[in-house]
């Protein structure tokens, strides 16, 4: 191997542990994010023997993370022609993998305390409206507005999951800083 080739070999792979590393954030073990990087760095669909042997992990191990990349959308299974082994290819747009993974996050946020409030918010309207305790009652209207509260906030995350999945948000904050474009084209 070249000393070229041996630079940009090990360059990725400082790459591949920040992506790795990076994807901790988000939820995601580190080692499910060295298969993602290790399938953004490849140029042509991987099998998951191919993947186990740069991430010295175990078949199963690379199996399960390739699983939760496709849950994700980071990764897609392709059918490559006159092999029997699936394939797999990482979806490169760190700005469309982000806002698939913060929008589904933003739903599940907005699902659980959806729930919540539509078990317990009859019941703090029927003690504010009939409590025979006058704590009670007035626990139960200040926790009516909690409730509201929680409400507007839910409202106003799925706007904001909303226009993440429209691209409305990119009216409001553009994918590119116009000065960086500027000063790249001169």
């Amino acid at each position: 191997m070249s000393e070229d080739l041996n630079r940009v070999h090990e360059s990725e792979d400082v790459m591949i542990s920040a992506i790795a590393q990076s994807m901790t954030v988000y939820g995601v073990s580190a080692s499910v994010g060295r298969i993602y990087g290790v399938l953004y760095f490849s140029d042509e669909p991987l099998t998951l023997d191919n993947i186990k042997d740069q991430v010295a992990m175990s078949k199963a191990s690379v199996s399960n993370g390739i699983r939760e990349l496709i849950e994700t959308e980071m990764v897609t299974k392709v059918w490559k022609k006159g092999e029997r082994k699936d394939h797999f290819i990482a979806e490169k747009d760190f700005l469309r993998n982000f806002l698939t993974y913060f929008v589904k996050t933003l739903r599940t946020e907005r699902n659980l305390i959806h729930k919540a409030i539509e078990q317990t918010e009859p019941i703090f309207n029927e003690v504010a409206e009939n409590a025979n305790d006058d704590q009670a009652e007035q626990i139960a209207n200040r926790d009516m507005e909690l409730i509201q509260d929680a409400k507007d906030y839910l409202n106003w995350l799925m706007r904001l999951a909303n226009s993440f999945e429209s691209g409305d948000i990119f009216n409001h904050l553009p994918k590119h800083d116009e000065k960086e474009n500027s000063n790249d084209k001169s």
